[in-house]
């Protein structure tokens, strides 16, 4: 990548990493300390947990549509100073609803759409995959760092404390937003990075695609439902201190990372997808029934964690991965905005269900929901289709008229390896589908050259 593009990668992935860790830090100590605001429940602390996940599901698309109009830093910038204004509202609550509105208006800064965007609009087609990896890498990070912090903050500052740092967090992100992230010198829509309102239709008719929605939608759900419970298993049934809780987490999160690597290479490379992934999801719940009957159980309950995990971090990892690859030629941004309003939206729901099997029938019974919820999403993953391995390719096109358009899929389409293309003009880009074993580059490169 070019300087631009690296300083563009910095800076975004930077700018998504901070939000994400405000939003993840919440997890492993909300229900530890917010019995003690007025109002709680079992039910309402799920939802304080959970509440941005309705916002940011109802908005990012919005947010992503906003910023091809308004332009793309001014969308972010409104974005995170909603989520800073969440903060600092959840950060002066003494009531369990105040948390709640806090969040809800956390989840509404909801920027990643228009993140997305701007990283396709500063960077080149070749380059553009990158950019978005090192993004999801960031994410990937703030989740692991978040159990740590998280934790560490709450027993020295409390609920508060962490509302405080997340609101800073965001103010950094501004910073860097205006510092570091590079302007783009104009602003394109790209078919591979954002959800084009015409292209809704054709997604929401993909079963497979439907599949993976359904399956992150589960994912999150059982994530977010199982940390209403598991502080409080760590610190009521097996006596762990709450200072103690980061420790667990981080030797369960960071061995279950390189335990995945392996099957996420013969998933790859071996053309096993469908093997591992449904096999992955059938382990985690089976890790997650597991849990029930470990509650009280230290080695029991860990060894079941990291069984988890390793599950939980090869799916997060594979699903958008096998979005990209069953999504057509110019809907990978729709398929990927569509699925991450699922995602959010399982969040939703895990926060709202965990609290209220919490406060009906007790701690264990929320992992029993979990597996119930798991096992549904095993017999619909049960029934997808082998994937292909193929992968998404951009190519800078010019063409002017509807003649020389069709005259280039048609050339396009003859090309051994080539799976699928659509070209739009508005851009100049050709989106393939390639299958890179056979993909004849000469012939390609002499069409489009």
């Amino acid at each position: 990548m070019s300087p631009l593009e690296k300083r563009a990668a910095t800076g975004l992935a930077g700018i998504f990493s901070m939000r994400m860790l405000g939003l993840f830090m919440i997890l492993p100590v909300m229900s530890l300390y917010a019995g003690d605001l007025e109002g709680a429940t079992p039910l309402l602390i799920g939802l304080s947990i959970s509440a941005y996940g309705l916002t940011q599901a109802l908005l990012q698309i919005p947010f992503g549509l906003m910023s091809d109009r308004l332009g793309r830093k001014r969308i972010i910038a409104i974005g995170l100073v909603l989520f800073a204004s969440g903060s600092v509202v959840a950060a002066m609550s003494d009531s369990i609803y105040g948390v709640i509105f806090g969040r809800a208006l956390q989840g509404s800064g909801a920027v990643a759409a228009a993140v997305m965007a701007l990283a396709a609009d500063l960077t080149l087609e070749q380059n553009r995959t990158k950019i978005m990896a090192t993004i999801g890498i960031s994410i990937g990070l703030s989740f692991g760092v978040a159990m740590v912090v998280g934790p560490l903050v709450g027993v020295v500052a409390g609920l508060q404390g962490i509302f405080w740092l997340t609101s800073l967090l965001a103010v950094f992100a501004i910073v860097i937003l205006f510092k570091v992230v590079p302007t783009p010198v104009k602003v394109t829509i790209h078919k591979d990075a954002e959800p084009i309102p015409s292209l809704f239709a054709k997604v929401l008719k993909d079963k497979e695609l439907l599949r993976l929605d359904f399956g992150i939608f589960c994912l999150h759900l059982v994530m977010t439902a199982m940390f209403v419970v598991l502080p409080l298993v760590f610190r009521d049934e097996l006596g762990i201190p709450a200072i103690h809780h980061w420790i667990v987490y981080l030797s369960v999160i960071g061995l279950s990372v390189g335990a995945m690597v392996p099957f996420i290479i013969i998933a790859e490379k071996k053309r096993k997808m469908k093997l591992i992934f449904v096999g992955a999801v059938g382990v985690l719940c089976l890790a997650t029934f597991a849990m029930y009957f470990t509650t009280e159980s230290f080695w029991g309950l860990l060894i079941a964690l990291f069984v988890f995990f390793t599950a939980f971090n090869l799916l997060e990892a594979s699903l958008p991965s096998l979005v990209s690859k069953i999504s057509f030629a110019e809907g990978k941004g729709t398929a990927m905005g569509v699925y991450s309003t699922s995602q959010f939206s399982g969040a939703f729901c895990g926060g709202i269900a965990g609290g209220a099997i919490y406060g009906y029938s007790g701690l264990a019974d929320v992992f029993l929901l979990c597996a119930s919820v798991l096992l549904a999403w095993f017999v619909v993953a049960f029934s997808m289709k082998p994937t292909r391995h193929v992968s998404s390719l951009l190519k800078h096109v010019t063409v002017e008229t509807t003649e020389q358009l069709n005259e280039m899929i048609k050339s396009i389409s003859a090309v051994k390896g080539v799976i699928d293309v659509a070209i739009s003009i508005d851009d100049a880009t050709a989106y393939l589908k390639v299958d890179n074993d056979c993909l004849d580059e000469e012939a390609l490169d002499k069409i489009i050259c």
